[in-house]
């Protein structure tokens, strides 16, 4: 990759689960998104299936475009099959794909046949095998929560894409890691000054999260109990966890994130009322702000 994966990103990024398997109009709205100045596009690996047809499609919406899997469970692929296809990326499109790792769950090891013993350990092999590869480091992230897995990330990758977290978390993680590591939280948003329906579309879309051991783990460090990690969240936590409100909102959160020590924020919109198709629309507004950040 020529320069930084710091620079490569900007500082606002889309993350969008709507770009999976999105064809044309999805192209279409990269490339829209590039020339409004953002150029990163994050897409989930749900279970590996198809991500790297997707990625080759955005990545012809311009030649400024950068898609990064954000991310892609390690059990779901062998580290050589997934250097192969980022080589066929690299060869079509040069060095614009971004692969974040993650961890999963013992589920998810135990539907492939593997056991789910050490995280940091699996993850520590597995990028032993992408070295092997030659799949640089500065092309690669993890999906870390807890300190050690982050170490691992800073020590090892570009750095880290923690979802579900707080501006307070991307200050601890600064200060754990240095200067050096990437530091590019997912954070959600809902353009909504209604609190009761923004609170409810976080709930709809992300509460089912709040159920998973290792955010549950991650929140309970960041102080947040019982009281809060109720099924769908408590609204202070919710208000913690997702932006809401109008621009002006929007962008003092995603300036927190960054005054806290991110180098990038990969926003996920979630639209106030359900729309066909794509959320360009909200996109669009995203853009727009992200200009004064």
């Amino acid at each position: 990759m020529d320069g930084s994966v710091e620079q490569a990103l900007g500082r606002v990024g889309v993350w969008s689960m709507e770009l999976r398997n999105a064809g044309q109009p999805g192209v279409e709205a990269a490339a829209e998104l590039a020339e409004r100045g953002i150029t990163a596009v994050w897409i989930p690996g749900l279970d590996g299936r198809g991500i790297f047809d997707d990625t080759d499609e955005l990545l012809t919406a311009s030649p400024s475009t950068y898609v990064v899997l954000g991310v892609l469970g390690i059990w779901r692929q062998e580290a050589s099959v997934l250097a192969a296809k980022v080589q066929e990326l690299d060869l079509r499109h040069g060095p614009r794909t971004i692969v974040g790792l993650g961890v999963s769950d013992r589920n998810a090891a135990a539907a492939v046949g593997q056991t789910y013993t050490s995280p940091v350990g699996a993850v520590s092999d597995y990028l032993d095998e992408l070295a092997k590869e030659q799949i640089p480091s500065d092309r690669l992230l993890l999906g870390a929560l807890g300190p050690r897995m982050a170490q691992l990330a800073a020590d090892r990758t570009a750095g880290i894409h923690p979802f579900l977290v707080s501006p307070e978390y991307t200050a601890r993680m600064r200060a754990q890691l240095g200067a050096d590591a990437l530091i590019a939280p997912h954070q959600a948003v809902v353009f909504s000054t209604d609190a009761e329906q923004a609170r409810a579309v976080a709930r709809d879309q992300l509460g089912m999260f709040i159920g998973f051991d290792a955010y549950r783990n991650n929140l309970r460090r960041l102080g947040y109990t019982d009281s809060d990690l109720v099924p769908g969240g408590s609204d202070r936590l919710i208000d913690a966890l997702v932006a809401w409100g109008d621009d002006e909102a929007i962008s003092r959160r995603l300036r927190e994130h960054l005054d806290a020590g991110a180098d990038h924020v990969a926003v996920q919109v979630l639209p106030a009322t359900p729309v066909a198709g794509l959320p360009v629309r909200d996109w669009r507004r995203l853009a727009d702000l992200a200009l004064s950040i």
